[in-house]
């Protein structure tokens, strides 16, 4: 599929999704979330990609944050339909996609930026990057998930003082507030990103989705996390990979899972 914003490349089981607009510092703008939507739900169907990396084209921003200009005129009504569109549209679907999603945060993640980052199944970051939710210096709040994924990361208290004064935070800052798993530099930060993708793509991609929707449970008003957890333990033992894995561990060989 051809792509206006964003460009996909695949090598060794794992995928990169870069944001292609450096001009506007990798904005988002309606046109970039529908093909990042559009995007993630064709690499999910791939049975060959075990990994995701997404990251912005570059060397100044991740995602700056989203396109101002598209909304800046919308009305109450507007507006809840702006954000709950983008959940479904690409955040939420990043966030529960069964499929590992690791943000290589390379520069600035603002605002809309930094909820995309968020989404993701966990971060790294260069060690220029910036990262906050400056919303409120426009009069309005981060609508993307912003609110709720901060505080899930770094705690109430953290959250409510990153939001309320704008703050952006260093990659060392992030790093301490478990924002983000690692810092590199900018020459190293996609290769860090691929070396633990690499370390994923060997284990079971069944096992690895049923982790995702086990540990999501826990994050999910309504939902009992640990039940969540013996339910998907428990449907491991009827899959291909579980008999594959173990059976390889009993004759003492590496195991080969058969795929999503």
């Amino acid at each position: 599929m051809n792509y206006n914003n964003i460009i996909v490349e695949t090598e060794e089981n794992i995928a990169v999704l870069t944001i292609n607009r450096p001009n506007q510092l990798n904005a988002l703008n309606s046109e970039t979330i529908a093909e990042l939507g559009a995007a993630f739900k064709t690499l999910e169907a791939d049975n060959n990609i075990k990994a995701i990396i997404i990251t912005g084209s570059g060397t100044k921003a991740f995602v700056a944050g989203a396109d101002i200009k598209e909304f800046y005129q919308f009305d109450i009504e507007q507006g809840k339909a702006l954000a709950a569109n983008g959940h479904k549209s690409l955040f939420d679907l990043v966030a529960n996609l069964t499929t590992p999603v690791i943000g290589a945060v390379n520069g600035f993640a603002l605002g809309g930026g930094l909820e995309l980052a968020m989404s993701c199944h966990f971060r790294l970051a260069s060690d220029n990057a910036k990262l906050g939710l400056p919303e409120v210096t426009l009069g309005v709040i981060p609508g993307y998930g912003g609110t709720q994924r901060l505080a899930h990361l770094v705690g109430k208290g953290r959250a409510m003082e990153m939001i309320m004064t704008a703050k952006m935070l260093s990659a060392d800052e992030a790093l301490n507030y478990g924002l983000v798993n690692h810092v590199t530099s900018q020459e190293e930060l996609l290769g860090a990103c691929k070396k633990i993708a690499l370390k994923i793509v060997k284990n079971s991609p069944v096992a690895i989705a049923s982790a995702i929707r086990a540990i999501n449970a826990g994050y999910t008003d309504g939902i009992n996390g640990f039940n969540a957890e013996i339910e998907e333990f428990g449907k491991c033992f009827g899959t291909a990979d579980f008999k594959e894995g173990t059976t390889a561990f009993i004759e003492k060989r590496k195991a080969v899972f058969p795929g999503k």
